[in-house]
């Protein structure tokens, strides 16, 4: 089966468009749900950060500053 429409039809550039708007649709939904994943990520790594830094400051209180 052969296409007859031509790249002016209006019919043809309607479908295209719809076909374009589905995908980018796609791509966005893809975008967040990887935008949502780096959030928590990034959560979790500042707690991380803020738990290590809290044991270095003990670490540094038990051995003292060095300074005698």
């Amino acid at each position: 089966m052969e296409n007859k429409k031509g790249p002016n039809d209006l019919e043809q550039r309607i479908e295209d468009l719809e076909k374009q708007k589905e995908y980018l649709q796609g791509q966005c939904r893809k975008a967040g749900k990887t935008i949502l994943d780096q959030e928590v990520k990034i959560l979790s790594l500042g707690k991380d950060l803020d738990r290590v830094s809290e044991e270095r400051d003990n670490f540094v209180t038990m051995l003292g500053d060095g300074k005698k």
